[in-house]
């Protein structure tokens, strides 16, 4: 069986509210999560809530990587969607856990675009 990709959706616990509610933070911890995975960033995005919380996300080439989180709660909420077989999405996910001092994740690995079969494209001339 072959998947196109591998996607972790990962619920993370008792972290650090300080570290939830800072919109530059976030953006850098996201930003080097993806780097230490080996993936090639395109673009990056981020915004800051009133009165709290950050969202963004990180578009790599192998996909991307989001956050949503509640710094009231010590929670993140967390996606990390890697194409081919280059990127290991845990390795990002770890390192993001790690960076926001969380103290449990849960998480699950969806794989993404299941062929039985190679997929095959033929091109004609009609």
């Amino acid at each position: 069986m072959n998947a196109l990709g591998r996607h972790i959706l990962a619920e993370i616990y008792g972290c650090d509210s300080e570290i939830l509610n800072d919109r530059e933070l976030i953006e850098k911890v996201m930003v080097d999560s993806a780097l230490s995975s080996g993936a090639e960033i395109r673009e990056v995005a981020f915004h800051k809530f009133s009165p709290m919380g950050v969202s963004g996300v990180v578009v790599i080439s192998e996909s991307h990587l989001t956050i949503h989180t509640w710094p009231e709660l010590g929670y993140a909420a967390v996606d990390v969607f890697t194409c081919g077989d280059k990127i290991n999405p845990w390795d990002a996910c770890n390192y993001l856990t790690e960076k926001l001092k969380a103290s449990h994740i849960t998480a699950t690995e969806v794989k993404r675009g299941i062929f039985e079969q190679p997929v095959s494209v033929k091109v004609s001339n009609l």
